[in-house]
Formats: structure tokens, sequence, C-alpha cells
């Protein structure tokens, strides 16, 4: 059966399954829809975070984008009841295929039949975990990768090779109302989708730059600014992501290819082992984030 919209979509709750830096960047762009947004993670702690960050930030959001209205959030440890009447669910949970697999399974029997089931997840097209989901289900499952909105606020889309052209279209309509996020369609399944395939390389070379001793994180961004332009540079982009976050995507790229280089994620587990993941441990490649990693 084909997947068709449902009419009342705009009255029913969207779901974000993980409340950690991503989830609740997520989370905060659907409040900017209006309506109710719940958030699920087995972590109290998190949880909470979750929302003291969506209620600091939607205010800013809203005024910055003059569009959309202030939605209501919604806390859950209980899949089931926060699955029910959803219409849209976003999946950000760690990058473990075990994981998306038992999680999509749960959704393809809890969430109501015609609810779109995303993911977003940077290195594993959705294909890749809808083996214990319906073949009915498999086509209304869906990546929809994001970047570090609201300040990164574009999102790529992605068939799972079986999903509805109407789930894309539904999207691609709709998103850009939800904190004025500016979505593109993925042409075909690839690995680390469109940006991500070339932020990879920079990424990749920027650390074995590091890892043989050519230069230091601090002057790459610095050579980075100068000759871009841009605001920031690679290394101080990575702290924001998370460095375990990085290394995990990281081994994944390396089981596909595994002629890649080992210096980078070497030189990943060294800042890991000594407890600095980035932003949300305080210090990763840069040590100047004491206030940011509270809120994380």
């Amino acid at each position: 059966m084909a997947y068709t919209q449902p009419a009342d979509y705009q009255q029913r709750p969207i779901l974000i399954i993980g409340a950690g830096t991503l989830g609740r960047r997520i989370a905060l762009m659907m409040a900017a829809g209006g309506g109710e947004v719940r958030i699920f993670d087995l972590s109290e702690e998190q949880r909470g975070k979750a929302k003291d960050f969506i209620e600091e930030q939607l205010p800013k959001l809203l005024e910055k984008f003059k569009t959309g209205s202030k939605g209501t959030i919604t806390l859950s440890d209980d899949l089931a009841k926060a699955a029910a009447n959803a219409w849209l669910v976003f999946e950000a949970i760690p990058e473990k295929l075990d994981l998306k697999k038992k999680i999509f399974s749960d959704l393809d029997r809890l969430a109501p039949a015609d609810a779109i089931l995303a993911s977003n997840s940077s290195s594993f097209p959705s294909s890749q975990f809808i083996d214990h989901v319906s073949d009915a289900g498999k086509a209304r499952v869906v990546n929809t990768h994001f970047y570090m909105p609201p300040t990164q606020n574009a999102v790529e889309v992605m068939s799972c090779g079986v999903t509805d052209p109407a789930v894309i279209s539904t999207l691609i309509k709709t998103l850009p109302s939800l904190g004025g996020l500016v979505p593109f369609e993925v042409h075909k399944e690839s690995v680390g989708f469109i940006f991500n395939r070339v932020w990879a390389a920079i990424k990749r070379e920027c650390l074995n730059v590091v890892a043989t001793g050519v230069s230091t994180p601090q002057d790459i961004d610095k050579i980075f600014l100068v000759n871009t332009g841009a605001p920031f540079g690679p290394f101080r982009e990575m702290d924001q992501v998370g460095l375990d976050v990085i290394l995990a995507i990281e081994e994944h790229y390396a089981e596909l290819t595994p002629s890649l280089p080992a210096g980078p994620r070497e030189l990943l587990k060294k800042y890991i082992a000594a407890g600095k993941l980035g932003v949300k441990s305080g210090k990763g490649f840069y040590e100047d984030y004491p206030d940011a990693a509270k809120k994380h």
C-alpha cells in the first residue's frame, strides 16, 4: 500500500528518539513549527537537558526567522506512549547498527501506520537497518540527515531504497516551515550523503596532518579561516560534533574502505582516552568550553 500523508498531520505530534546533542537540536527546529514535540530518551538527565536547551533557544530561533510559533515539549521514557498518534518520527540515537535495527523494528510496531520513520544517521543508509521492519513499513522509512541546527540548517533527505516517493515529497515540502530548515534530496543512496562525503575527506586529511606531526589543530584552523573565509575551522567543528561521534563515523568508513589511513582514528582515540570529547566534555582539540559542557 502506498504511503498517504495524514490529512491531520498539523494537529499531531512529532517524536524525537534520543535527547543528545543532535536530538535536542532537531527537537528545537520541530518546536519552531508549533504543535507538540515529544522527546523520548531513557536518561532522565538527558531529557531534562534537552528541554532546558529548547526553552532557552526557541525564542531566539523564532525571532531570527520571523516565522513559526512556539511548540510544546513533552518528555517520555515510554516509547509506546511517545509514539502514539505521532505523524513523524526522527531517530537520533548513537551510530550503532544493532540499536538502530531494534528501534526501527519497535517503531514499525508502535507508531501509527501512516507515520514517517526517519533516521538522522550520518553514516548508515537507512536500508541497512530495516531488516526487521515489515514490508509495508519499509516504504515509510527514510534518512533525514541534519547537521548542527539552528546554525547549520541544511537537512538531506534520502530514500531507504524502497521509500514511497510521497514520503520524500512530504518532507521536502514541510521541513522549510520548521525553523527555516533547507532540505536537499539525495538522488541515489550514498554513505555520507552529499555534504558529509566532502566534509569527511577534509576532516580526515586534517586529522592526518596532525597525526603525522606536520601541524597542530589550532594552526590548521587558522590557515583554513585565512584561506576560505569560513567562520570556524575543521577542528572547532569536530569539537562541536563530539570526537567520540567523529571516531564512530571514521571507523564505519574504514570498515567500508580498509585502505583509509589509521592515523586519524588513532589520534581521535588518544583524545577520547584522555576524556577530551569536545564541547560536551569541556575539552577537545580546544580546552575553552567550560560553560558549554554544563549544557550537554
